[in-house]
């Protein structure tokens, strides 16, 4: 996940601050979505990827993390292949998917 998150963004950027700010700042922000959660259980993955609540959350958490990471974020805002590569990190090695159902699941 480290290579491929490291891989996403471009000049120099520390290693560690892309992987915060794509495994913590966004899919940390994405887990806590109630609408994402209700998605991620009752659909696909795929399914899940296609949903536009997904792409609006996306560009809504890339927002709000832009004053603490400016730069990473600028650049996915700019970029929507960037944005689809992340969203790839995060429905693959990130689990965002797997951490809405479990959080889904473990509500009251």
């Amino acid at each position: 996940m480290i290579e491929r998150v490291n891989d996403l963004f471009e000049g120099y950027l520390l290693p560690g601050n892309k992987l915060v700010h794509v495994n913590n700042a966004i899919k940390g922000k994405l887990l806590k979505s109630e609408a994402l959660i209700e998605q991620a259980q009752r659909n696909s993955k795929e399914q899940f990827a296609n949903s536009p609540d997904l792409a609006k959350e996306m560009i809504n958490t890339i927002m709000d993390a832009l004053a603490a990471h400016g730069t990473m974020s600028k650049q996915a805002l700019d970029s929507q292949k960037l944005r689809g590569e992340m969203q790839d990190v995060l429905l693959g090695p990130g689990q965002l998917c797997e951490g809405l159902r479990e959080r889904g699941a473990a509500a009251p």
